[in-house]
């Protein structure tokens, strides 16, 4: 499957293997959407969503709920790559805005920029809690948006206590 976005560096071995893995993960195979790129510092991921027996509706365009699914947890999966497990970060909400129906082959572009991190980081120091909101469009190879879709996550830094993994005690009785 072809990717309608110029990929900005070669993917490295480890974020193919995350790919792949992510691709055979049953609850996102069943989306029909396809990871197609991971950038090797997780910044940009590139998805796919053809139009299959699969994805197809009673109408034969793409499923509203494989649009969905296809980009649902991308952005969290991202930060969590990125921030490390010093933070935590969930999925809060999201919106929806059908513009065109899905005919083909439908792509989407997440991309985190560093002035983004750098926000985020700002913020969680000076926040208990920070809510981004991230804009995403499936398109078709034209440029065409068919979707909109506003994801808003929540981000908060770890207490101290929790961001450090303690090694396990092996106590031996005798």
């Amino acid at each position: 499957m072809t990717t309608a976005f110029p990929k900005a560096k070669a993917e490295s071995w480890r974020t193919r293997v995350w790919r792949w893995g992510f691709n055979l993960f049953p609850a996102y195979r069943g989306t029909g959407g396809r990871v197609t790129y991971i950038a090797p510092d997780w910044k940009e991921v590139h998805v796919a969503l053809p139009l299959n027996w699969r994805t197809r509706n009673y109408v034969g365009t793409i499923f509203g709920g494989s649009l969905y699914g296809a980009i649902d947890p991308i952005y969290m999966l991202m930060l969590i790559h990125v921030l490390g497990p010093e933070y935590i970060v969930w999925d809060k909400a999201a919106t929806i805005r059908f513009r065109k129906p899905g005919k083909a082959t439908l792509y989407a572009r997440f991309v985190l920029t560093d002035e983004e991190l750098g926000a985020i980081r700002t913020l969680a120091a000076q926040n208990p809690s920070v809510d981004r909101v991230y804009p995403v469009e499936l398109v078709d190879k034209n440029g065409v948006v068919h979707a909109s879709f506003e994801k808003t996550l929540y981000i908060r830094k770890k207490p101290e206590n929790q961001s450090k993994k303690l090694e396990p005690s092996i106590k031996e009785s005798r």
